[in-house]
């Protein structure tokens, strides 16, 4: 099981991280909402929960609850441009369905 960040969320995250002053890396988890089923919680992480399951990812620590882990199993975290947008996407590869608006999904 692995759940890893391309080197541009890297980069973004970790200068992120520098202008907040703290932080160990990123948290992942998934929660029941949207029209297909689950949506992603992404936020950053200060210190690790004992639960936690912890990846080492481009120098950084990816915190992933276990509830979640089986949802996010072999994602790759990335951060892309889009014309004027950006943002992160998440190259999940157990997603059977996404909803239209990109903000929910199913496996």
């Amino acid at each position: 099981m692995a759940v890893t960040l391309s080197p541009a969320a890297a980069r973004h995250i970790t200068k992120f991280i520098s202008k907040r002053g703290k932080g160990i890396g990123i948290r992942l988890g998934v929660k029941t909402s949207g029209c297909s089923g689950m949506a992603y919680k992404l936020e950053y992480a200060d210190g690790s929960e004992p639960d936690d399951v912890i990846f080492d990812s481009e120098g950084l620590k990816v915190l992933v609850d276990p509830k979640s882990l089986p949802y996010l199993d072999g994602t790759e975290l990335d951060f892309v441009r889009e014309g004027l947008n950006e943002g992160f996407k998440f190259n999940n590869p157990n997603v059977k369905d996404a909803c239209g608006c990109g903000e929910s999904f199913n496996v």
